[in-house]
């Protein structure tokens, strides 16, 4: 195979419709586009959604619910992940800077999943009741500063 042989699939290329050329292409007179209405005239166009002036239906039902925009930047941390950051006192940065959370997270709570071997400090990180009974059985503490 060489470059200048390449050419696409059979049947995934087709000529342009070349529209108001007669009756023998199948689309002459009115081209396609059927007789009369809006969807016939050269810029006869409406917004997706428009019923005619009747009220659409996304205006017909009621707004419901809220969706929260930072919810996906609150993140949670395993208790086996807290290993991973060799200083002994752990906030949201130090989580940042090794790599545990994104950089781009507002928020982080360590969750009682795996097991913790050592001392650590958490500082302005929260923590489930079971992850902070497991960091104080390892002789840490949990603090909301």
């Amino acid at each position: 195979m060489r470059l200048n042989n390449i050419k696409p699939g059979a049947g995934s290329k087709s000529a342009a419709r070349r529209v108001g050329r007669g009756m023998g292409s199948g689309l002459g007179k009115t081209c396609g586009r059927g007789h009369k209405g809006q969807k016939s005239r050269a810029g006869g166009f409406h917004k997706t959604g428009f019923e005619g002036g009747q009220m659409p239906l996304q205006r017909r039902l009621p707004k419901r619910g809220f969706v929260s925009l930072t919810r996906a930047r609150n993140v949670e941390v395993r208790l086996s992940e807290l290993s991973v950051v060799p200083i002994e006192e752990i906030d949201l940065l130090t989580l940042k800077q090794a790599g545990v959370v994104p950089s781009d997270a507002l928020s982080a709570k360590v969750v009682l999943s795996g097991e913790i071997g050592r001392k650590v400090v958490l500082r302005g990180i929260g923590a489930t009741k079971g992850a902070k009974a497991a960091i104080e059985a390892a002789g840490g503490s949990v603090s909301a500063e």
